[in-house]
Parts: structure tokens; C-alpha cells; sequence
């Protein structure tokens, strides 16, 4: 009798809650208390759905999550804190996962609670998961196959090409590696879908 598949949770495939999401969302607001609502969709169905408050004081700061997990009613507290940032400006949000008490900039949902990547062992990134053959594969040939996100990042309504006259990192970077896609022989790309 054959073996059943083991498939492994995906970090790319779980619900996440980012605090840069709450930050860009002014839901942190210094003395007050916010509260908002995320939904996510699969192919424009929704399929999941959070409330939450976002609560910012100098005693405690927290974000109070509301929602249904296999239809049972779920609430708990987030704790915040903030710390410095490395350039001195300015003060960085973390959240506190509730299980593991490990500072986090996203957390997943894992067994029915938003918590920190290593809540769990069972979980991989889907980069993890795919053969040496096609890393190689990727890392040598990625860049044909990604020309027309390069090219969209090129012609977006606000990419600053130069700064003071001097053409910026970003955009060499881009045109270093459309030049590197281009490079790429057809005939190369043909022989890697007949092997």
C-alpha cells in the first residue's frame, strides 16, 4: 500500500496579520484606541475575516483580535512594544506573540491563534520545499521569467530613476538584471521545457 503525503504548512499560504499593515493603516495612534477589520480573499472569495482594536498608551499598548476559528468565537489581547530604531528616529512596533513571547513583525495563524513563525515545527517556506534541480533552475533562469515584473517596476507612476542628476541604486539594479533576462538565449529556455 502506497504512503500518503506528508505536506507541510506553508508560511506563504497562512493568514498573517503585519504590523506594518496597522502602522501604514494609521491604526496606531498614540492615546486612543482604533479599531478596524482585515478580510482575505482566495480568487475574489473572501475566506477569512478579523475585527481588532489597536490600543497605544505609555502604561500598555495592545491590538485586541476578534474572529471565528471552526466556528467557535475567538478574542484575545496582542501585546505591542516599541523600540528605537537603529538610525534614531523614531521608535519601531513589535508585536509579543502569545505563546512563545518572541518579538515578531508578522504573526500566522497557527492552531487557531496569530503567533510567531516558530510556534510551530511542522511549518516551511515554500522555497523550502522545492528540488536542488529546480533552485538551480531558478537561480540561473528566474530572471527570464520574471522580465515583465521587471519592466512594471521600471514604469511605475512614482520610481525615481535619478536623484541629483545620478541615476539611483534601485534603478540600475533593475536595468543590470533586465539586461541579465535579455542576455538569456531562447533557444537555452526551450531545452530546459523538453528535458
Amino acid at each position: 500500500m502506497p504512503k500518503f503525503p506528508t505536506l507541510p504548512l506553508l508560511y506563504d499560504n497562512m493568514l498573517q496579520i503585519k504590523i506594518i499593515y496597522l502602522k501604514k493603516n494609521q491604526y496606531l495612534i498614540k492615546n486612543k484606541a482604533v479599531s478596524g477589520s482585515l478580510f482575505w480573499t482566495n480568487r475574489g472569495v473572501e475566506t477569512a475575516r478579523i475585527s481588532f482594536t489597536v490600543y497605544w498608551s505609555e502604561i500598555e499598548s495592545y491590538v485586541t483580535l476578534r474572529y471565528m476559528y471552526n466556528k467557535e468565537p475567538r478574542e484575545y489581547k496582542v501585546q505591542i512594544v516599541f523600540e528605537k530604531s537603529n538610525l534614531q528616529v523614531g521608535e519601531i512596533p513589535f508585536f509579543i506573540c502569545p505563546r512563545t513571547y518572541q518579538k515578531a513583525r508578522k504573526l500566522y495563524l497557527i492552531d487557531g491563534m496569530f503567533l510567531h513563525r516558530t510556534a510551530t515545527n511542522s511549518a516551511m517556506y515554500e522555497s523550502q520545499t522545492v528540488s536542488k534541480k529546480y533552485r538551480q533552475i531558478e537561480k540561473t533562469y528566474g530572471l527570464y521569467f520574471k522580465q515583465d515584473e521587471l519592466y512594471s517596476k521600471l514604469c511605475q507612476q512614482h520610481f525615481k530613476k535619478t536623484y541629483a542628476g545620478k541615476p539611483t541604486r534601485t534603478y540600475l539594479k533593475l536595468i543590470k538584471q533586465i539586461r541579465k533576462a535579455e542576455s538569456i538565449p531562447y533557444h537555452e529556455i526551450e531545452a530546459l521545457f523538453m528535458i
